[in-house]
């Protein structure tokens, strides 16, 4: 089958000047207010609530293909809905003044082409976002997926402006035609005033399954960009999924809940891990790392095996702000802060407090 599709998908990508709209600028950011009365919102004066969290474009633990542990590839809105009125309640009630979200969906086939920054944003506390595609295109001859348009997105409780898209290198080992219709991974800047100081808020998330040094590439970017903005002394957040694991982790590979061989699979993390060194070395985290390394188990964010639990760290949120001390949850289950969010995705998020400027 996947020969059928580049015999007739690849005279018409090399004639064509992007016949399905894959292509990625800097200017793909998309700004997004509530329809109810626009405000700022009062934050306090010495804190601010930060969350990341991967939703996993609204799939809750729905087994899909790309996981190997089933073979679903598109939802009915009924599902969609469902599961988005779990994650806001999960966001009403931890409440963070912004959130960075991975995979959400804004016109997507697999997820009932529901506008999910929207939804979101009209069914939770917040009233701004900005939403930058990492993978668009307007059909994907390949698993039935169609239609596909999901990103990252920052949401707040405060006005935002100033976004950029900052596009991140494509995997090069993966042929012309796959990597044509492949995530173009980014960093999205945008800006934020709180409390009438400027702070930058950054979201990412890199390349999971790039054997060929392509999530380097891409961590070393955000670095360097990172590094510019703490340079000129002006304070950011930086939320995301790194697909890397921190320094210190005991296990690197072997997992129990990994399914897939060959394009999906993502079970070797051994020569990666010395990788986010860069990040912990000059930058504040949420957890930090001697905590982590003391004990990796509580600080676990991801697993693809909805009956199994959090097997491995891949989620972080950095800052060249102090975090508060002991400020930050990693909502594993009911014991980690009252919330069971093993249902809502195959991350869970993590929320923090960050003293402000």
């Amino acid at each position: 089958m996947k020969n059928i599709v580049v015999f007739f998908v690849l005279p018409v990508i090399l004639f064509s000047c992007d016949p399905f709209r894959t292509h990625l600028d800097d200017d793909d950011v998309y700004y997004y207010n509530t329809s109810g009365q626009l405000s700022s919102a009062s934050v306090p004066d010495d804190s601010l609530s930060v969350m990341t969290w991967n939703i996993k474009f609204g799939g809750g633990r729905i087994d899909f293909f790309f996981d190997c542990h089933g073979d679903r590839v598109i939802m009915d809105s009924t599902e969609v809905i469902t599961h988005l009125e779990d994650i806001a309640s999960f966001i009403n009630q931890t409440s963070p003044h912004i959130l960075f979200v991975q995979e959400i969906d804004v016109d997507s086939k697999r997820s009932a082409f529901v506008d999910q920054v929207d939804w979101l944003l009209e069914n939770t506390h917040f009233q701004y976002a900005v939403y930058a595609p990492h993978w668009r295109a307007s059909f994907i001859p390949s698993e039935g997926l169609g239609r596909m348009d999901s990103g990252n997105a920052v949401f707040s409780v405060v006005p935002l402006s100033g976004a950029k898209r900052i596009g991140l290198p494509l995997i090069d080992e993966q042929n012309f035609v796959v990597r044509y219709f492949y995530l173009r991974r980014n960093l999205l800047h945008v800006r934020a005033h709180i409390n009438e100081k400027p702070l930058h808020l950054l979201n990412t998330h890199l390349s999971a399954y790039a054997k060929d040094g392509t999530k380097r590439k891409q961590l070393n970017i955000v670095y360097d960009y990172l590094d510019s903005i703490d340079s000129h002394k002006e304070p950011f957040i930086i939320g995301g999924d790194f697909n890397t694991l921190p320094p210190g982790t005991k296990k690197t590979g072997d997992f129990p809940d990994s399914a897939c061989e060959g394009d999906f699979e993502a079970d070797d993390f051994s020569e990666e891990t010395t990788w986010m060194k860069l990040l912990y070395n000059r930058f504040n985290s949420a957890i930090p790392l001697e905590k982590y390394q003391a004990d990796n188990t509580p600080y676990f964010t991801h697993t693809t095996d909805k009956n199994g639990f959090w097997n491995r760290k891949v989620d972080y949120l950095f800052s060249n702000i102090a975090f508060g001390r002991e400020s930050s949850t990693t909502y594993q289950s009911i014991e980690s802060g009252g919330y069971e969010t093993m249902p809502l995705s195959d991350h869970c998020a993590i929320k923090a407090w960050v003293l402000t400027p």
